[in-house]
């Protein structure tokens, strides 16, 4: 059964924009037209879009969705590659949450090292115009 964009944009909670935008850049096929120049979509592409918006919704990137959604296609194929994708977007989380750790840290620091005072005296003012008082690197 083929179903408009509305349709398969209510059904995967994406947006039309969005879809027509994966379909641009080759993540989803660009979809058949009625006689009345309608993009008409079926179950595959709602799978296939499901699987996008679920991959950005945990962070990965374009290309990476890309080679995870060319290795689904051919599921008799060993699974090494997905999962060196998969470890490689957790270490950048790590990363992220390390670095995300290092900047909650100096804000603390600052925070705490600030007088309530008057701003001519604010630690966080001066901190954020000096860069050499800060401790963490961002």
């Amino acid at each position: 059964m083929a179903f408009p964009i509305g349709e398969l944009s209510r059904q995967t909670d994406v947006k039309v924009p969005t879809i027509r935008y994966y379909e641009q850049i080759g993540l989803l096929p660009e979809a058949p037209r009625s006689e009345g120049n309608r993009r008409l979509y079926g179950q595959s592409e709602v799978e296939r879009l499901r699987f996008i918006r679920h991959s950005r919704e945990l962070g990965f990137e374009i290309e990476d969705i890309r080679e995870l959604l060319a290795m689904a296609a051919q599921p008799q194929s060993s699974c090494h590659q997905v999962d060196s994708i998969a470890r490689n977007h957790l270490k950048e989380i790590e990363r992220r949450i390390a670095s995300l750790g290092a900047l909650k840290n100096e804000l603390s620091r600052m925070i705490d090292e600030c007088g309530h005072d008057r701003v001519c005296d604010c630690r966080i003012i001066e901190a954020l115009a000096d860069h050499s008082h800060c401790l963490a690197e961002h």
